[in-house]
């Protein structure tokens, strides 16, 4: 096998291995940068609904108690404004999406499905847990979603919550007395729950990975072109003529040519001593002669 296959084949060997290794962490590395991406928009997102809540409790909703007493204003409660502030968001971003699903709501609206009343029995379960981060498939493509959960840690909240006789009449005119009642003080009632889409950071991360690995490529390949090059001009050429001279010379040709060649590096040094060891034959031959 020659020199130069040799060469190739251990070259493209390390390439290709070098080359998985590379595609491997640069994969990982940006599917995971983009997984962060996505999360940070779902805490952002989170901590935008936590905003309004406590701007509702705090500044709207005793601005209203008097009129409370006789028209139930749902925007006074802090759940309903932060659903209202996102559904506006949805106008824009319909793929974004935030809910306060509760097992047994007073709305309706925001009664838990399946999935979600799966996350808030599993901050039922008394473990603590204060954050679930999974994904989904919907039908309009892979979403992460964040939950936390709606625990009653404010017994102000049971007035309206423990009895249907013990809530304000006008919010019983409003949603009637058969739902959002039964609740208990540090009791986990339901979650919030913000859901972000991931197609568009995967697909921004899978595109990246392509330019990456197509930059790579094309540098590896011009590298091993150009290696290729300076192994043809500088070892493989001045070998294989070396190596001719050399086959003249042991079948008695001695009139060869002198075989020069300029710099300090290997090829020259042996150029150097196989136009030394043909002097010396030549020398020796004539001395034989003699």
């Amino acid at each position: 096998m020659k020199l130069i296959i040799k060469f190739n084949l251990a070259l493209s060997i390390v390439f290709v291995l070098g080359l998985a290794i590379a595609g491997y962490v640069s994969h990982e590395v940006l599917q995971r940068n983009a997984r962060e991406e996505i999360l940070q928009n779902a805490r952002i997102m989170m901590q935008g609904a936590l905003a309004v809540r406590g701007y509702t409790s705090k500044q709207i909703k005793p601005l209203l108690d008097n009129q409370l007493k006789y028209e139930f204003l749902p925007q006074t409660v802090s759940a309903y404004a932060a659903t209202e502030y996102f559904g506006e968001l949805r106008k824009q971003y319909p793929e974004y999406a935030y809910k306060e699903a509760t097992l047994n709501p007073t709305n309706l609206r925001d009664r838990a499905t399946d999935w979600e009343a799966d996350i808030v029995n599993n901050f039922r379960q008394g473990n603590g847990q204060k954050e679930l981060i999974g994904d989904r498939d919907t039908p309009a493509g892979r979403n992460l979603y964040l939950a936390r959960p709606i625990q009653i840690a404010d017994a102000r909240c049971l007035s309206c919550h423990s009895t249907a006789e013990a809530a304000p009449k006008s919010m019983i005119d409003k949603y009637g007395g058969a739902n959002g009642f039964g609740w208990n003080l540090q009791e986990v009632v339901g979650a919030q729950i913000v859901s972000v889409p991931m197609d568009v950071p995967i697909q921004r991360a899978w595109n990246t990975f392509k330019v990456f690995m197509g930059l790579l490529i094309a540098i590896g390949a011009f590298i091993f072109l150009l290696l290729n090059v300076l192994l043809i001009t500088l070892v493989v050429r001045p070998v294989n003529k070396l190596a001719g001279l050399a086959d003249k010379v042991s079948l008695g040709d001695m009139n060869v040519e002198e075989f020069n060649v300029r710099g300090r590096d290997e090829i020259a040094t042996l150029a150097g001593s196989f136009s030394r060891m043909r002097k010396s034959l030549v020398h020796a031959l004539k001395m034989l002669e003699g």
